[in-house]
């Protein structure tokens, strides 16, 4: 099945420097628990982010879709995508090598 990363920034920075809004959080909280639910249907196959705070940091998600078009879909259905929090951006991407002892959860 293709595979696709998204990846995420930020739009308020000092959401991180400065720690999010109540508003943020719960959108947040949001955000996760979709990742988990997309993990729990076998869509996702990892998410993470980096730990910088700068304008360099991001996040992304790495997922198996039928096609891009349903890859876009579980991107903007996102909640910190639709609610403004991040944005997004997809690519057709391929693992070429993963870990038989990847990182816990």
């Amino acid at each position: 099945m293709p595979q696709f990363l998204y990846q995420v920034r930020p739009t308020r920075l000092a959401m991180l420097t400065e720690g999010p809004t109540e508003q943020e959080s719960a959108i947040l909280g949001r955000h996760f628990a979709y990742l988990e639910q997309l993990l729990a249907q076998g869509v996702l196959l990892m998410a993470g982010r980096t730990l910088t705070e700068d304008a360099r940091t991001f996040g992304i998600a790495i997922l198996e879709a039928e096609s891009e078009a349903a890859a876009l879909r579980w991107m903007q259905d996102d909640p910190a995508v639709a609610e403004g929090v991040m944005r997004a951006e997809l690519f057709p991407y391929r693992v070429a090598l993963w870990a038989d002892a990847g990182p816990p959860r």
